[in-house]
């Protein structure tokens, strides 16, 4: 009998205290994915990848290190970094960049209204040969409709899929995860994504009420220093 693939708990979509909106500190985070079985995580601070840096020199195995961007269009997500991209670039400069480092990119939570930074269709067709794949399950959407016309678009236009948690919160971490055969860089992880399983649960509205927390507790502390 030929042995079972080993697959791997994946998370591709997570927070820390660096991001503006979660108090999520590092060594806890880490220990949480030990605790819970998660055996690779991304790191997808906004608009930075100096907690990634340090988190992957902590725990080189687990820590896959990425960025959440904001564009002048919507956000993307990049994989396996190593070099810090600015918010704020055309969507096809940011691809530029992410591209020139080896990165895989990801367009997350690409048709969720109710947040600031989603795509425009249009925008996002023409952008869709020049990026890997999309997010088509985001725990923190509101329903399941944003998700499953990510997943519908996904499939018209030859993407690859990525899901994950959007976790400000250690609470919130591996609630969508993906297993995954063996991977240990970029091209490997593509592969990977081609034949992965999806696991997937919408998280509760009140997680939100997490991130509220954390930016104001945030701006709260930086007032009180200025002043």
């Amino acid at each position: 009998m030929m042995a079972k693939e080993k697959r791997l708990r994946v998370e591709l979509h997570t927070h820390t205290s660096a991001s503006k909106d979660c108090l999520v500190q590092l060594e806890p985070l880490l220990k949480h994915c030990a605790k819970i079985g998660i055996d690779r995580m991304a790191i997808t601070d906004h608009n930075l990848i100096e907690a990634a840096l340090i988190a992957k020199a902590m725990a080189p195995e687990l820590v896959i290190v990425g960025e959440e961007i904001e564009t002048t269009q919507g956000e993307l997500i990049g994989y396996f970094m190593s070099e810090w991209v600015p918010p704020g670039l055309e969507p096809m400069e940011t691809i530029r960049r992410l591209r020139d480092q080896g990165a895989v990119i990801s367009a997350p939570h690409p048709f969720d209204t109710a947040r600031s930074q989603h795509w425009a269709e249009a925008d996002l067709r023409a952008i869709a040969p020049f990026i890997d794949a999309i997010e088509t399950f985001n725990a923190r959407c509101l329903s399941n409709t944003p998700n499953l016309t990510a997943e519908s678009f996904a499939m018209e236009h030859g993407l690859l899929e990525t899901v994950g948690s959007d976790a400000h919160s250690l609470w919130e971490v591996g609630r969508a995860a993906m297993l995954l055969p063996e991977f240990n860089d970029a091209a490997e992880f593509k592969t990977a994504l081609r034949n992965g399983e999806k696991m997937t649960k919408l998280s509760p509205a009140f997680v939100h009420l997490f991130s509220r927390y954390a930016a104001f507790y945030k701006r709260l502390i930086k007032t009180f220093k200025s002043g």
